[in-house]
């Protein structure tokens, strides 16, 4: 045990003294961007004819609707635009034959399609990809809180229970040098901000769905993100992984998120738990609450509903993977 403490006492030791031969933050994001970039330009590229499919909607009041669309083009978006604005404004994700899907991912084949909202009378699938996204968007938001001279490792994904757990999480590593800052009130309305003002930006959760050599590239400056691309490759039965994007953030997710920021409404970081040693440095559990557009709560429920949410959520630890010795855990800068 003393000898493990010490080794990642040294591993963290050495990754501070090679932050500065690692890539800028800005030269971080430009590559991941670069990479996601190129490669939904070559997955475009792979239908250069317009060829027509026929989309079968499913949706309340809508079955029976049939809309032709274009192959490796249009989306389920593209779909909604046809119908009313209620589903333009209101579509959180889609099921395309049944199975769950972003509503800007391109439709490659004939197909039935649901567009869901918050309000359908079973939004369980929007709502699992709601807090996926609100999960995506804390990351999002703690990548970029620190000066760029401090790095943040984003941490695997997690899907969580909310009925049960509370919040939202992300998992994080943050650099050495902030082992010993305490999180303060003031650091959480901060973090907070940062999220209200991507919320208020409306931006896209661009989907791409890659074989494991592109998402390797994506997160080259990552080996704890190579290593989880990886993981879920092998769990995939297409072999496959999702990513997202949303502005200058690529991220590797669990599965599809809703369409925009915007469709976030009332957002609170509740709490920032430090979880102790973990095999990149210190772990900590960023946790917070939301709602969606159109839905609110009241101002005394919300408040209670955020003292539960700050409270820490236990997680199933995952099996731990040590760095290998020939290589320092590295970090992505933010």
């Amino acid at each position: 045990m003393v000898t493990r403490t010490v080794c990642q006492v040294l591993q963290r030791r050495f990754s501070s003294a090679a932050a500065a031969l690692r890539a800028s933050p800005a030269d971080v994001r430009s590559q991941r961007n670069a990479v996601f970039s190129r490669e939904q330009a070559r997955q475009r590229a792979l239908y250069p004819r317009i060829e027509k499919i026929e989309v079968s909607m499913q949706c309340p009041g809508l079955e029976g609707t049939l809309l032709v669309m274009n192959r490796g083009m249009s989306t389920p978006l593209s779909c909604a635009r046809h119908l009313t604005e209620h589903y333009v404004d209101n579509s959180a994700l889609a099921l395309v034959d049944g199975e769950p899907w972003s509503v800007h991912q391109p439709l490659t084949h004939a197909c039935s399609l649901t567009l869901l909202t918050f309000k359908d009378n079973d939004p369980t699938i929007a709502n699992q990809a709601y807090w996926r996204s609100c999960s995506a968007l804390l990351g999002q938001v703690l990548e970029t809180a620190f000066k760029e001279d401090f790095t943040v490792e984003l941490l695997s994904s997690m899907d969580v229970e909310i009925a049960t757990a509370g919040a939202f999480c992300c998992d994080v590593v943050l650099d050495p040098q902030l082992d010993s800052w305490t999180p303060s009130e003031e650091s959480l309305r901060s973090l907070t901000r940062g999220a209200q003002q991507l919320i208020h930006q409306d931006l896209a959760w661009e989907p791409l769905v890659v074989v494991p050599s592109v998402a390797l590239e994506v997160f080259s400056h990552s080996r704890c993100r190579q290593e989880e691309v990886e993981q879920k490759a092998s769990q995939s039965p297409t072999g496959t992984v999702m990513l997202h994007r949303c502005g200058d953030h690529v991220l590797l997710s669990a599965g599809p998120l809703v369409g925009r920021t915007g469709l976030c409404s009332q957002y609170d970081v509740t709490a920032l738990h430090s979880l102790g040693e973990g095999p990149w440095g210190l772990q900590r559990r960023a946790q917070g609450l939301s709602l969606p557009l159109q839905m609110e709560a009241h101002h005394t429920v919300w408040r209670k509903l955020k003292q539960r949410a700050g409270r820490l959520v236990e997680m199933p630890k995952p099996e731990e993977v040590t760095p290998p010795a020939s290589e320092q855990p590295a970090t992505t800068s933010a």
